[in-house]
């Protein structure tokens, strides 16, 4: 397996610069590593990752609607989080698919890490709602009560 990721890499080295923009043809999938993503930072030769799909987006630089400054800053990196956080509509979402040149190699795709989540069914629970609610309605009964039996006794 060494010698075929070895192979994979003279491979991918030896290709032109059209092919390593291009998809392939044939509808095979093209995957580039993280370093293959980092060589392209710059303005003229710009990548992005996002959702692990791999972008080329040195064509839209300059009509980004956020300026080019913003996807410069990004250049050559995992975009997913900055692309998510600004809130993309589903027609940026569909632009950003003319772009698109490959995937980002399983080895250097970030692990899911899955989320504890704890959940208490514990009645005991220390929560100042479960004090705070019944001595609020104890003192509301209380008052009424001697509102009540006030009013009554001076009638």
């Amino acid at each position: 397996m060494g010698e075929e990721m070895e192979n994979m890499s003279v491979n991918t080295s030896s290709k032109t610069e059209d092919e390593n923009h291009v998809p392939a043809e044939d509808g095979a999938v093209k995957y580039y590593t993280r370093d293959e993503v980092q060589a392209h930072n710059m303005s003229k030769d710009t990548w992005l990752i996002i959702h692990d799909k791999v972008y080329d987006i040195t064509s839209f630089l300059e009509e980004h609607p956020g300026g080019e400054e913003v996807l410069l800053e990004q250049a050559g990196s995992d975009a997913t989080e900055s692309f998510e956080d600004v809130g993309h509509s589903t027609d940026a979402r569909e632009m950003l698919q003319q772009y698109y040149i490959g995937e980002l190699h399983e080895d250097d795709r970030k692990k899911e890490t899955k989320k504890e989540v704890y959940i208490t069914t514990s009645k005991e629970s220390s929560s100042w709602s479960t004090w705070l609610i019944p001595a609020v309605a104890v003192a509301v009964v209380g008052f009424m009560y001697r509102y009540y039996m006030l009013e009554h006794k001076s009638s």
